[in-house]
């Protein structure tokens, strides 16, 4: 690959924008009081977001993000099919932007997924 793809990353509950790019929902469960259509997806990559133990083992606190991060990771690494298509969709659009609902922009698992992704598209 050539040049740095261009991951962002925004929260589902902001308005989409055409500079988004292709938008993908990268949360398991689907956001609450969002409606699809508010949400202008392009895809839901259900399979790509921490496993429901995971996620509950975690609960968003700050304090184990450091380990959260390690173990996601681990778990991207053991479920190849989904972080393929998402290498994929960034190697055939200018820009994708992850979406999650987690109300932390810095201490969520779309930053972990973005940095695992763009690390993968180095390596390929």
């Amino acid at each position: 690959m050539t040049g740095t793809a261009d991951i962002r990353m925004k929260r589902v509950y902001e308005a989409a924008d055409a500079s988004d790019g292709y938008r993908v929902l990268v949360d398991r469960l689907w956001p609450r009081g969002l409606s699809k259509q508010k949400a202008a997806l392009d895809l839901w990559l259900k399979p790509i977001a921490p496993s429901p133990a995971l996620r509950k083992w975690w609960g968003h606190d700050p304090t184990t993000y450091e380990a959260f991060a390690q173990r996601y990771r681990s778990e991207l690494d053991d479920n190849p099919e989904p972080v393929e298509l998402l290498c994929k969709l960034a190697r055939q659009h200018p820009r994708i932007t992850l979406l999650y609902a987690a109300k932390d922009p810095h201490v969520n698992h779309a930053v972990v997924l973005r940095d695992y992704i763009l690390a993968q598209l180095v390596r390929r």
